[in-house]
């Protein structure tokens, strides 16, 4: 996919996002002294617990920052790990960020490509593809720390301009030069883990749920969610299952766990896709497992509505977006992190509940309930 100029309105953009996400759910640092810093751009503390209102998890209202671009023309290459409408959203920040450079007289171009099936072995290609082309930033959503980090290293070492963005960083040491979206992930599984602990009463048995093996931000949920449940002597871990960010596959792993473990009482679900197999099964089989899981999919926040689910990690892909754009300009133009931008920029993620279901669901999708 290849994302050219557009002239596009708040509004145009908005009605996007819905017909978008209501089309699927129906059919590396640098040499810098300076330590790293994490910055959230809604100036939360605590980016799971200060946004207290559905309204505030996705933030549609952004506009560029005073800086000014040095050139008249940008491109860009940004690889992830997988098509899906999670990146669809992301996206559509970038659009806007895009439109909002037009309107300044700033041509901003870029690639947004991604392969059907998460692959690191696929990213590398990519990436090396990429190398040949004249673009000024290279951007990447890591598909595994451990095998993409080294050829971010090279690529740096080469005088790429390496970024990362959207749900998945490089390894610590990688040189990579920033990176923008969720810096929690870790924070995130055990939030949500914590929630269905304090649910069931802080015993019982449970399963998680990854996604795909070596994603940073699968294995840090999932890793957030072990730790979280050895803190209670009573919780127990009886599956750990990849699913390949697969809803199909997640729906035949919880149908495989709740047939070894009938009286499951919690699964937790690492990724946007997950939510929704597990409770396609638990449904199926009117089993009484609580669900909680990741992100926003239409069908996720129906169950979430219905009591399937009980509750979900929202986060903000249309401001991760649109802030991608904004520091692959300042990368591009020769500015290391420090004053125009973060090493890290943070976006949120809001952790919902059934009450929410009904004005998120107003909010992304359009539904009037």
């Amino acid at each position: 996919m290849v994302k050219y100029i557009k002239r596009i309105s708040r509004t145009a953009v908005l009605l996007t996002m819905v017909s978008v996400l209501l089309a699927y759910s129906m059919g590396c640092r640098t040499g810098s002294n300076q330590a790293p810093e994490v910055i959230s751009v809604h100036d939360n503390n605590d980016v799971n617990n200060d946004v207290n209102s559905v309204e505030g998890a996705v933030d549609f209202e952004h506009e560029l920052d005073s800086y000014v671009p040095k050139k008249d023309n940008y491109n860009f290459y940004f690889t992830y790990k997988i098509v899906h409408p999670w990146w669809d959203a992301v996206a559509l920040g970038m659009e806007e960020a895009q439109r909002q450079y037009l309107e300044q007289g700033v041509t901003v171009t870029y690639e947004y490509m991604a392969p059907e099936m998460a692959s690191a072995e696929d990213q590398i290609k990519r990436l090396n593809q990429a190398k040949k082309g004249e673009y000024d930033v290279i951007g990447v959503d890591v598909a595994d720390e451990a095998v993409i980090s080294p050829l971010l290293d090279e690529m740096i070492e080469d005088d790429y301009k390496i970024m990362t963005f959207s749900s998945s960083d490089a390894s610590e040491d990688c040189k990579r030069i920033a990176y923008v979206g969720n810096t929690h992930n870790y924070k995130d599984g055990a939030d949500l883990t914590e929630a269905l602990c304090k649910k069931l009463d802080y015993k019982g048995r449970v399963a998680i749920l990854v996604g795909s093996e070596g994603a940073p931000c699968h294995e840090d949920r999932a890793k957030g969610a072990q730790d979280t449940i050895a803190k209670y002597s009573d919780m127990e871990i009886v599956a750990i299952e990849y699913d390949n960010d697969s809803i199909e596959n997640a729906y035949n792993l919880t149908l495989d766990i709740i047939a070894e473990y009938p009286n499951l009482d919690g699964i937790i679900c690492c990724n946007m896709s997950n939510p929704v197999g597990a409770a396609r099964a638990i449904t199926e089989k009117g089993a009484d497992t609580v669900i909680v899981g990741m992100d926003h999919d239409k069908e996720a926040l129906g169950y979430l509505k219905d009591g399937a689910i009980y509750c979900l990690g929202v986060q903000d892909c249309y401001s991760i977006g649109f802030d991608t754009i904004q520091v692959a300009v300042k990368i591009a133009d020769g500015n290391l992190p420090g004053e125009l931008y973060p090493e890290k920029t943070n976006e949120i993620t809001t952790i919902i509940y059934q009450e929410d279901a009904a004005g998120m669901l107003q909010l992304l999708y359009g539904d009037v309930l």
